[in-house]
């Protein structure tokens, strides 16, 4: 796969589709590389008209390590948080949606529709927050709003969301990865183990870094509440959202929805916190949903 520089790191993407059509971005999660947004998925849009652009975020896959920067200290972070005041993580949400905008210009693409999963859904909103003028649409998906208020992933969610994987131990990391999408995956479109497996164990044999995923995390912790940014949002937004996540509640997206002018919400019943393939048609039709918006805007304009 082909790398670029952007924003002073190297980045590592890929590209579907011819380069003279509109562009969707897709920003994936934490901890997680390029290959979890679904190669179907990328194909399915690219046949209904669409250029797609998937990429490693810092700190994952094989973009750039943040290695000088070591383990956050969580402690203070979150102290940090409860007393008030802000929180300083190794580097923010802020500056990864500048790796976004910085993979566009790299690219030539003036603006794109922005669609991110879980915490890619943060750096979303954040694209169209902070670069307005480079997103056509934002698709949210899976993800929050930041708001200290809504409720908490359940238990085993939120246990194995916190458990990093283990450093340089390829079987355990292998295994620890099975019982991660096991615990958060859709109740009602189950990945079959084979399939799983063989996901878990492509993307370990890619890259196993989880002192980078603790980064991001403290990135997420330290981004704070967003919803009075979330009202300045001017593009058509959808929402995306499984009622059965156990990670991030569907609250959630409905805080989300809630916060953006005009946003639609879709809610998923048997949908967790994962990517089965019976669900890319879903997901392709939010995408397209808001795409399609930013187009006739765009027209009636």
């Amino acid at each position: 796969m082909p790398q670029v520089k952007s924003n002073g790191i190297t980045i590592e993407y890929e590209s579907f589709g011819p380069e003279d059509r509109e562009t969707i971005l897709l920003i994936m999660g934490l901890g997680a590389q390029l290959t979890m947004w679904p190669v179907e998925l990328c194909e399915e849009l690219v046949s209904r008209g669409y250029r797609v652009i998937r990429y490693d975020n810092r700190d994952v896959g094989l973009s750039t390590k943040f290695d000088e920067l070591g383990m956050p200290d969580m402690t203070a972070i979150f102290g940090a948080l409860v007393a008030g005041k802000p929180a300083q993580s190794p580097y923010s949400l802020d500056d990864m949606a500048k790796d976004a905008v910085g993979l566009l210009d790299a690219l030539g693409v003036q603006r794109a529709h922005i669609a991110g999963a879980s915490m890619g859904g943060m750096i979303a909103q954040l694209v169209a927050i902070n670069h307005p003028e480079r997103a056509l649409s934002l698709t949210s998906i899976m993800s929050t709003t930041g708001n200290p208020e809504l409720p908490q992933g359940k238990p085993e969610a939120m246990a194995v969301l916190m458990t990093p994987a283990p450093e340089g131990d390829i079987p355990a990391a292998i295994e620890r990865g099975m019982l991660a999408w096991n615990t958060i995956g859709s109740p009602g479109y189950r990945t079959d183990e084979k399939t799983l497996r063989e996901w878990v164990t492509r993307d370990v044999n890619r890259s196993l870094y989880p002192v980078g995923t603790a980064r991001q995390m403290a990135a997420i912790v330290a981004n704070g509440d967003r919803r009075e940014k979330l009202k300045n949002i001017e593009v058509p937004a959808v929402v995306l959202h499984g009622i059965d996540d156990p990670l991030i509640p569907i609250e959630g997206g409905r805080d989300t929805a809630a916060s953006i002018p005009g946003a639609e919400i879709r809610e998923v019943p048997g949908m967790g916190h994962d990517f089965p393939l019976a669900l890319a048609g879903t997901f392709a039709d939010a995408i397209e949903a808001a795409a399609k918006r930013a187009s006739a805007a765009k027209a009636a304009e």
